[in-house]
C-alpha cells in the first residue's frame, strides 16, 4: 500500500514537471507569434476517440485584388505549418495556433505613390504607369536642372552671336618662311575648287538623211572659267548639200552660277542667215533640272525690235554603261510675225529627236537617230509660199563627243 502511494505521488511531480513549461511559454516577442497559452485538455471516456483536429480557417485577404496568374499559384502554408522542428518545440500542439497569412503579392502597382521615391520626380512616361500618379508641379519638369546633364550640343539656345574670327595664325609658319606657306595656301585654294576649267563639247554633230536633199546639222558650246563665273560660247546651225549653209548662229554669254544646278546667262548672239544676218542682246539659263533633265532657255531681243525665245531640253537614259538614248526637244518662238526672216508669231518651229548612242569613251560616242522638225503657224505659212514643206523627217547618223 505504501509502495501504491509513492507511485502515484510520483507520478503527478512529474506531469507538474512537463507541463508547465509549455503553459507559461510565451511567443509574443515573435512577429506574428502570438499564441494563446495552451489549456489543458478536458478528461475524456477511455472508451470514445480522440476527435480529429480541425483545419484553422484561413484569415482574409486584404483589398488588394490578387491578379489572375497569380491565383494559379499554390498558397503559402501558414496556418497548418508544423514547428515541431523548431527546436525547443518539441511536445507542443501547435494546430490551435492561427497565424496571420501573408499579404498576397500583386503583379500591379496600383494605388502606389511613387512620387516621394529617390529618382522617380519626373521619369519619361511614369504617368502612364499604374500607380505612378505623379503631382501635377512635376510634370514638364525641366531635366538639364538635374547634375550631370547641363545643356550640350544642339540642346543650346539659339544664340545671335557673331561668328568667331577664323585663326590667323599657322603653326607651320614656325618652320618654313612666311611667303612660301602663303603660296601653298593659295595654291591649295586653287586645287580645291578655284582654278580655271574649259571644256568643248558637240552634242550633236550628224549627218541628215531626208527626202529630197540630205543635210547636216550640228549643236555645239564651249565654256571656260571656275566654279561661279564663266565665258560661255554656243553655236548651233545647219545646211545641205550643195546648196550651203541655210541658218548659223554664234553666242558668246557670261555665266554666273546661282545655284548648284544652274546658271544664269547673258550676252550677244548672232546669226549668220544668208540675206539678213541680224544680232541679238540674249538673256537666259542653262542647269540641270531634277530627275537629270538638261534644260535650257533664252530670249533674244534683236537690234530691230523683234524679240524671240527658245527652249531646249533632253535626257540622257542609260540602257547599259555604253548604251545610252537620248530623247531631244526644242521649242522656238516669236513675240510678232517678222517676213524677212520667214518667221511668225507664236510657236513658230519644234524639233523632236531621238537618238541611241555607243560610248566608246565618255567622251566620244557615235549615234544614230530620227529627228522630226515642223514649222507651224504662220511660218509654214512662209515656208509653203517659199515651195518648202513645213516637215521634214531625217535619219541621223552622227557623233557626241567633248574634250
Amino acid at each position: 500500500m505504501i509502495r501504491l502511494v509513492t507511485a502515484l505521488a510520483a507520478t503527478s511531480a512529474l506531469a507538474v514537471t512537463v507541463t508547465a513549461p509549455a503553459q507559461g511559454q510565451s511567443m509574443q516577442g515573435m512577429p506574428g507569434m502570438s499564441m494563446p497559452a495552451k489549456k489543458p485538455a478536458p478528461k475524456k471516456p477511455a472508451a470514445t476517440k480522440k476527435p480529429a483536429a480541425k483545419k484553422a480557417v484561413p484569415m482574409k485577404r486584404t483589398s488588394v485584388r490578387k491578379p489572375a496568374t497569380a491565383a494559379r499559384q499554390p498558397a503559402a502554408k501558414t496556418n497548418d505549418q508544423s514547428m515541431s522542428d523548431m527546436p525547443g518545440m518539441t511536445g507542443m500542439d501547435h494546430g490551435a495556433m492561427k497565424m496571420p497569412a501573408a499579404p498576397a503579392q500583386s503583379g500591379t502597382m496600383e494605388g502606389m505613390d511613387h512620387g516621394a521615391m529617390p529618382g522617380m520626380q519626373s521619369q519619361p512616361g511614369a504617368s502612364t504607369m499604374p500607380g505612378m500618379n505623379m503631382p501635377a508641379a512635376q510634370a514638364g519638369h525641366d531635366m538639364s536642372a538635374m547634375p550631370g546633364l547641363a545643356q550640350t550640343g544642339t540642346n543650346l539656345p539659339a544664340g545671335t552671336a557673331a561668328a568667331p574670327r577664323p585663326p590667323m595664325d599657322h603653326y607651320a609658319e614656325k618652320l618654313f618662311p612666311a611667303p612660301e606657306m602663303a603660296a601653298a595656301r593659295r595654291d591649295m585654294m586653287r586645287e580645291q575648287g578655284g582654278q580655271t576649267n574649259y571644256q568643248v563639247m558637240f552634242n550633236l554633230a550628224e549627218y541628215q538623211a531626208r527626202k529630197g536633199r540630205d543635210g547636216y546639222r550640228w549643236d555645239g558650246e564651249a565654256w571656260i572659267g571656275g566654279d561661279i563665273n564663266r565665258l560661255w560660247l554656243k553655236s548651233e546651225g545647219e545646211g545641205a548639200f550643195r546648196q550651203g549653209v541655210e541658218a548659223a548662229e554664234v553666242q558668246a554669254l557670261y555665266s554666273r552660277a546661282i545655284g548648284p544646278y544652274f546658271n544664269l546667262q547673258g550676252g550677244i548672239r548672232h546669226d549668220f542667215k544668208p540675206g539678213r544676218p541680224t544680232t541679238y542682246a540674249t538673256i537666259g539659263f542653262e542647269g540641270l533640272a531634277p530627275y537629270w533633265f538638261e534644260v535650257e532657255g533664252a530670249l533674244f531681243l534683236s537690234d530691230k525690235g523683234d524679240l524671240l525665245g527658245r527652249l531646249e531640253g533632253y535626257y540622257d537614259q542609260r540602257i547599259t554603261q555604253r548604251v545610252v538614248l537620248q530623247p531631244r526637244v526644242e521649242l522656238n518662238l516669236a513675240a510678232q510675225d517678222v517676213p524677212e526672216t520667214r518667221t511668225g508669231a507664236g510657236l513658230s518651229s519644234a524639233e523632236l529627236g531621238l537618238r541611241l548612242r555607243y560610248e566608246i569613251t565618255r567622251q566620244f560616242a557615235p549615234y544614230i537617230g530620227i529627228s522630226y522638225a515642223a514649222k507651224t503657224g504662220q511660218t509654214a505659212r512662209y515656208a509653203r509660199a517659199d515651195g518648202e514643206d513645213p516637215t521634214v523627217t531625217s535619219l541621223v547618223a552622227g557623233v557626241r563627243l567633248w574634250f
